[in-house]
């Protein structure tokens, strides 16, 4: 997708620990095929496919706060990357806010899983298919 296909060009959230928010985020978007595609040092990681679209990061003010507002949601290519996202975030240290299923209440062929990470900011791996 070129980024002109996007109504977004990037979302960044506040994390406490870049350095434990990136194992998290390796394994929970690894989960779904998309990776690192810029270090920043100390100041944060992009993850995407080819461009830098997910940032984690200390907050610009210098004070993080990540809370029930914050809800990203992620493309997947499937419901077994769904799934495998759940699975890995649970593993790495996130919350269960939803567990993959059918959200017909959205979609009749959404189907999605939510979880906190270990910062508290709400994500989802979806699919309408």
């Amino acid at each position: 997708m070129a980024v002109a296909d996007s109504i977004i060009s990037h979302v960044s959230v506040p994390v406490a620990d870049i350095a434990a928010a990136r194992r998290f985020y390796d394994a929970v978007l690894g989960a779904l095929g998309y990776g690192v595609v810029m270090d920043a040092g100390p100041h944060g990681v992009a993850y995407g496919s080819a461009f830098p679209e997910f940032w984690i990061g200390h907050a610009l003010e210098g004070q993080g706060a990540p809370g029930n507002g914050v809800h990203v949601a992620f493309l997947a290519p499937d419901r077994a990357a769904v799934d495998a996202f759940h699975a890995a975030a649970l593993a790495a240290g996130g919350t269960d806010e939803g567990a993959p299923g059918l959200r017909p209440h959205y979609d009749a062929n959404y189907y999605g899983a939510f979880v906190r990470d270990p910062d508290g900011n709400k994500i989802e791996a979806m699919l309408i298919g």
